[in-house]
């Protein structure tokens, strides 16, 4: 059996009912049962995408208006809010376009931020929480307390800015591991670049106290070995993750960040 949208439901209703008195198959207290479930449980009659896992049920709201309640509702401002709202707008278009397979995580990595500070997110939009905070690297050439250059090229040992789809886990090198596709142009190499997710030594803080900055990558955004683990079974198989810095070249061009996604519907 098919699942109806509300005003799919409604326009169905008179041929339904018409059906039913010419048919004898039902009498009329049965249709207004039917009347009664839908006014007493319209969220729960129908299947929901986590677009609408929203503020307000069976009505439109602005995007700046969700992304803001969304963000309030973290209540974390460590999480600056520029980075949030332009994960969500590329989040949003990758559910509409079912580029992503599980609509419930955001990992949002800002790369504006010291290499000191926690600047990765894992966030439940569903429960409109931060499951995960951390530290995370950069690649080497990218800079060093701060990331300010980025590049889609191999070997040029830096990170690359954009929308990733999470992909398998894998025992490698640097042991278990989360391979990364990058979703634009900015990050199309990802995989051949062999950017992934993975433990490193020189993510801790006690490597910043010893060194006044955090370690760098070969371009991976490595995890601390203390909870790689979990974040990465967390986030595996298909969820969106965007990484963020305040570069024009990318913010400007990126359809994703761009995408014109003015309003939301439940």
């Amino acid at each position: 059996m098919g699942v109806y949208t509300p005003s799919e439901f409604i326009n169905l209703l008179p041929s339904y009912i018409k059906y039913c008195n010419s048919s004898h198959r039902m009498k009329k207290r049965q249709i207004l049962l039917a009347f009664v479930i839908l006014f007493m449980f319209p969220t729960y009659a129908w299947e929901t995408t986590p677009k609408a896992v929203l503020i307000k049920s069976n009505t439109h709201i602005s995007f700046k208006e969700y992304s803001l309640n969304l963000y309030e509702s973290l209540n974390d401002k460590t999480l600056k809010f520029d980075a949030f709202e332009a994960a969500m707008q590329g989040y949003l278009t990758l559910i509409d376009t079912e580029k992503i397979n599980n609509e419930v995580l955001l990992t949002v990595v800002d790369f504006s931020k010291s290499s000191n500070e926690e600047r990765l997110f894992v966030i439940d939009t569903k429960a409109r929480k931060i499951v995960y905070k951390s530290l995370v690297a950069h690649g080497r050439n990218s800079g060093y307390e701060f990331a300010t250059r980025f590049s889609n090229k191999v070997s040029s040992f830096q990170s690359s800015l954009g929308f990733y789809k999470t992909a398998e886990t894998y025992s490698g090198k640097h042991g278990f591991s989360l391979r990364l596709d990058g979703l634009e142009t900015s990050n199309s190499n990802a995989r051949s670049r062999a950017i992934v997710i993975h433990g490193a030594d020189y993510v801790s803080q006690d490597f910043i106290r010893k060194n006044g900055k955090l370690g760098r990558s070969l371009g991976c955004p490595s995890l601390p070995k203390k909870n790689y683990k979990q974040i990465i079974n967390t986030i595996k198989n298909g969820t969106c993750l965007f990484i963020y810095a305040k570069k024009d070249n990318y913010l400007k061009t990126s359809k994703l960040v761009n995408s014109k996604i003015t309003s939301i519907s439940s």
